[in-house]
């Protein structure tokens, strides 16, 4: 089987858009004919829902440039906080930064009444259901033989991306209406989702003849001892959520890297110029996200072309 896995990382997603976007290009293929099993987290998951929505012919609906231009022209109005958000929220302090309005509408644009079932190929997304505390994953190859596995594209985009402070948790219902799930991003436990992925076709019994891993972006920010050895709750507050999720996508690498045994291949671009928040969708830092992904193709090109040759063969 042929994997693909994409990080979460919200408005950076454009980066591993742009990445597929040359992929598709130099197949001349759809990302969803290339890979068995496409696994995201939050706007991975986002971008593996939009890859597999079926058209009206039962292709694949959108390309990965159609959800590249996603992020240029919706992104700054999902990431768009209004006067009265500000001071509801006390500047995120004490309810989420953005309503979910726009995203709820742009998912409904993108995914429409599409449901896992119905995937052209199969996905994996993650979340996480905070009331009874464990990792929820939405998976198209239960889905279409169980109704209690079954949910719509639209509820699983919006459930994975459900960043804490960022938006509001959401509840989905299964098709068979057997139970209702609170969830949140399940980048709080899996930002790169390749080891559930690979743990999903392992299990199986299916052998995987690649893992493609793409990142949103590398985090370069440093911290000096002197200032965090002083650090209580409020200046950890959101500095170990960074690390946490630097530390989780690096273990991720050491874990898939190890145990694939060569089929791994990883491709993350250093943030070098673009800002590595998980909001800022200004045309600016747009520009300077496209700009890193643009310098991750070129440096990269010939590892981009060898899984090209893998994919498509």
């Amino acid at each position: 089987m042929k994997v693909l896995s994409i990080d979460g990382g919200g408005i950076r997603g454009l980066i591993p858009a742009l990445v597929l976007a040359e992929i598709e290009r130099r197949t001349g293929r759809p990302t969803a004919e290339l890979f068995d099993l496409i696994a995201g987290t939050s706007t991975g998951g986002i971008l593996a829902c939009g890859l597999t929505r079926p058209g009206p012919d039962g292709a694949p609906l959108h390309s990965a440039e159609e959800l590249a231009e996603l992020y240029r022209t919706e992104g700054p109005r999902i990431f768009d906080r209004s006067l009265r958000k500000k001071l509801t929220s006390a500047g995120g302090l004490i309810d989420e930064r953005y309503d979910d309005d726009a995203l709820n509408s742009v998912l409904a644009t993108y995914l429409g009444d599409a449901r896992l079932k119905d995937a052209v190929t199969d996905v994996f997304v993650t979340a996480y259901d905070f009331q009874d505390r464990f990792a929820f994953f939405f998976r198209s190859s239960r889905a279409r033989t169980d109704d209690t596995y079954d949910f719509a594209m639209a509820e699983a985009a919006r459930a994975t991306a459900a960043a804490p402070t960022y938006f509001e948790p959401v509840e989905v219902t299964d098709a068979a209406g057997a139970r209702t799930y609170p969830l949140i991003d399940g980048g709080v436990y899996a930002i790169n989702p390749a080891m559930c992925a690979y743990a999903e076709v392992v299990g199986s019994s299916a052998d995987i003849s690649v893992i493609a891993a793409l990142g949103t972006g590398a985090q370069t920010k440093p911290y000096a001892f002197d200032d965090v050895k002083g650090w209580g709750l409020l200046e950890w507050a959101k500095p170990v959520l960074d690390m946490v999720f630097d530390g989780v996508a690096d273990t991720v690498d050491f874990e898939a890297t190890t145990l694939s045994r060569g089929r791994y291949r990883r491709f993350q671009a250093e943030l070098r110029y673009a800002s590595d928040a998980l909001d800022d969708a200004s045309q600016a830092n747009l520009r300077r996200l496209e700009g890193d992904a643009e310098r991750l193709i070129a440096e990269q090109s010939e590892a981009i072309e060898a899984l090209c040759e893998e994919v498509a063969g």
